[in-house]
């Protein structure tokens, strides 16, 4: 189907299952189509979406006046399309949709902690970001609710989440964490095993809540981007591009070019040394420390230029509302250039290294597998859903500059297992210098190679969606402007609420000692996900 002829489909649909579609329902929440459906039909209009191929991909609440509006995003080959409706604030109560895509599980727990939403009909009704610092009423996004909240003098331990157990003769329980040995950040994995085999693992995580959603509100757009570049320090990048575009479409304005290849050539930067860095890892957790010291080594390189480019290892604070805050001359371009032809002929041994040692392929080939039906039921995208079959990569889909000029190959794969999300990110880095020697191309033939910004006009009331392909994966950011042009509501989801759900099928049958191993594959963000 040609673009969104795909959506007068959806809606003749939605018709024939006799479902409330409100006129002037097709508006636009660029670059998705918005759909106005009443709560009762709420879950049909999912079901009709499931059985036409659509993915799902994320739910946000929003409490406006005396309702809860509560709006869900849908993906069909690239286009979107947002489900929105409302419920009574004093009474939200409305179907799930976990029972038609499973990989909704989290994020609607995360809406019932935030806002007090209930799903009829979802199969989890523990909490999950709610842990024991607020009272089982208590629903921090409320209007009313201070930033601060209301805890105790010590909150009590999460001792009593309810973890289901295995019975049986030889099943014993692993709780690892929340604390770790080494400076990851603190989650929880229960795993239930039968001598070595991994019977099953639950996860909890949550454990340093932010309140990124929360104190978010009030916030003006150069607020904003800063606040959006701290959910996940390694993709500071990624998920500050996303809110600015979010901003940007909200205030009606495009950046200018130059600076949207910028944000391409830094977003790019930082998937390789995301990439670099998980490569050496995944060989260190099996034992195969010569790779992982020859990655750390030139991962630091990378990010020592980055610092010198923009001020900062990670490149944090550089995309800004309106295009970015440095420029890049010839000189750089050239020094880039030259950076980017090194790295190809440092990592063509070392890869070919990776992919032809037996010790290494005994340990990666066939470890965590993970079926392509899973990825897709659960939405995993990135190098999860990749390696498992599921071509998502919004820089194909031509969404957004610079990447609307641009053409590449996707890197996929059907294997699923440990070796090829690896080699994924081996072909993603690739990727990722010619992209970025094409976009230094794009650059050197602009004939105007000052304009980097431009102003965000005011907006009040707007509303806009950021989409954007991290190195982790697919971004989307939801952003909604008050009378006075601040922010009114942030969401931001990382690719992790989907990936981490993937690690748990991901480590069924294989050994405890291959934990690790499996956990790097996924690298799922811990902050990412605690919002």
């Amino acid at each position: 189907m040609s673009r969104f002829d795909w959506l007068s489909e959806y809606l003749a649909e939605l018709e024939d299952e006799h479902i409330m579609v409100h006129s002037g329902n097709a508006r636009v929440l660029a670059p998705a189509h918005l759909m106005i459906i009443d709560p009762e039909d709420w879950a049909k209009a999912a079901t009709v979406a499931r059985n036409m191929g659509l993915r799902w991909a994320g739910i946000w609440g929003d409490e406006e006046d005396d309702d809860i509006v509560i709006s869900a995003v849908l993906v069909n080959q690239g286009d979107y399309v947002v489900l929105r409706t409302a419920v009574l604030a004093d009474d939200p109560e409305i179907a799930s949709h976990t029972p038609i895509y499973p990989g909704a599980d989290r994020l609607e727990r995360h809406l019932s902690d935030m806002l007090g939403v209930r799903f009829t009909g979802h199969p989890d009704g523990r909490r999950w970001t709610r842990h024991r610092a607020w009272g089982e009423d208590e629903h921090p996004l409320h209007h009313g609710f201070p930033v601060e909240g209301r805890p105790p003098a010590r909150t009590p331990a999460d001792a009593d989440y309810p973890f289901p157990p295995i019975q049986g003769s030889g099943v014993y329980e692993i709780p690892v964490g929340p604390v770790h040995a080494g400076i990851i950040e603190p989650g929880h994995f229960r795993f239930q095993a039968a001598g070595e085999p991994i019977l099953r693992m639950e996860e909890r995580l949550g454990y340093v809540h932010k309140g990124i959603e929360k104190i978010a509100v009030g916030r003006d757009a150069e607020g904003l981007a800063r606040l959006a570049g701290r959910i996940s320090g390694d993709s500071t990048v990624a998920h500050a591009w996303a809110a600015c575009q979010a901003l940007e479409r909200a205030s009606g304005i495009k950046p200018p070019m130059r600076a949207s290849i910028i944000r391409g050539i830094l977003s790019e930067r930082e998937r390789v040394a995301n990439h670099l860095g998980d490569i050496g890892a995944i060989c260190n957790d099996v034992g195969f420390a010569f790779a992982q010291m020859q990655c750390q080594a030139l991962r630091e390189t990378w990010q020592r230029r980055s610092a010198e480019l923009t001020g900062h290892r990670l490149m944090m604070d550089t995309v800004v509302p309106g295009g970015v805050t440095i420029n890049l001359d010839a000189d750089a371009i050239a020094t880039l250039r030259a950076d980017h032809a090194r790295l190809r002929e440092q990592i063509r041994p070392l890869f070919d290294i990776l992919d032809d040692l037996p010790s290494l392929e005994d340990r990666l080939l066939t470890t965590g597998y993970l079926s392509p039906e899973s990825a897709r039921e659960l939405g995993a995208s990135g190098y999860v859903g990749k390696a498992s079959g599921q071509a998502i990569d919004l820089r194909a889909d031509g969404l957004y500059a610079p990447y609307t000029r641009l053409q590449f190959n996707i890197a996929l794969s059907e294997a699923g297992d440990v070796a090829a999300r690896m080699a994924i990110r081996q072909e993603e880095v690739h990727n990722s210098l010619n992209l970025m020697d094409e976009m230094l191309g794009m650059l050197e033939r602009q004939t105007d190679q000052e304009d980097i910004r431009c102003e965000l006009p005011e907006a009040p009331g707007g509303e806009g969606l950021g989409l954007i392909d991290g190195w982790r994966g697919e971004i989307i950011t939801y952003v909604r402007l008050d009378a006075q042009g601040r922010v009114a509501r942030f969401f931001a989801r990382d690719p992790s609420w989907f990936t981490w759900p993937a690690l748990e099928r991901i480590v069924m049958g294989n050994i405890v000692p291959d934990f690790p191993v499996c956990n790097k594959s996924v690298n799922g963000s811990y902050s990412g996900h605690d919002l």
